[in-house]
């Protein structure tokens, strides 16, 4: 056993892990955050993206041992109050970016450090951030039309926990 500290979703995380538990596994199944999906558990779906340090990776790829001292966050922790919707999961629900849901997190997640990263971007690059994330049920014209939405309803915001006005 390993102990590992870091936080998760603004709150101090410090748990004892197996050195060979997936964090993805750690995070649903020791945790209680179901929200990171389990699609491939190869790393190609997306389900499992969270971010780590502000960046988007899949969870499946990584041991839990991994984060300590790491920064985490999870789609549970997107919401700014826990019980509204965060401008991003807005735009999926009113532009129909979700059918079945299931990739519906990756695809928030990995959207958070897109607009994070780049506050405007062009379609072209909306496509090419969120490649990396497959949808069963091939919504993928809505949920490009809900990350447009999300830029614009954001203006530069961001959901990667970085102040306004960081420069990083």
């Amino acid at each position: 056993m390993r102990r590992v500290r870091f936080e998760l979703n603004g709150q101090t995380v410090e748990h004892e892990v197996v050195p060979r538990l997936l964090l993805s596994d750690f995070l649903r199944d020791v945790l209680g955050f179901t929200g990171t999906h389990v699609g491939c558990e190869q790393g190609a779906c997306g389900a499992c993206t969270i971010l780590l340090n502000g960046e988007a990776v899949r969870s499946c790829l990584m041991f839990a041992v991994q984060v300590d001292g790491a920064t985490i966050r999870t789609i549970e922790g997107v919401s700014p109050d826990g019980t509204s919707l965060h401008p991003i999961q807005q735009a999926f629900h009113e532009n129909y970016g979700l059918q079945c849901g299931f990739c519906t997190p990756g695809f928030v997640m990995s959207t958070c450090a897109l607009l994070a990263e780049n506050p405007a971007p062009t379609e072209s690059e909306i496509r090419s951030h969120l490649s990396g994330n497959l949808c069963r049920c091939a919504g993928y014209e809505s949920i490009v039309q809900s990350v447009r939405q999300a830029a614009w309803e954001l203006a530069g915001g961001n959901c990667a926990g970085k102040a306004d006005g960081d420069d990083e």
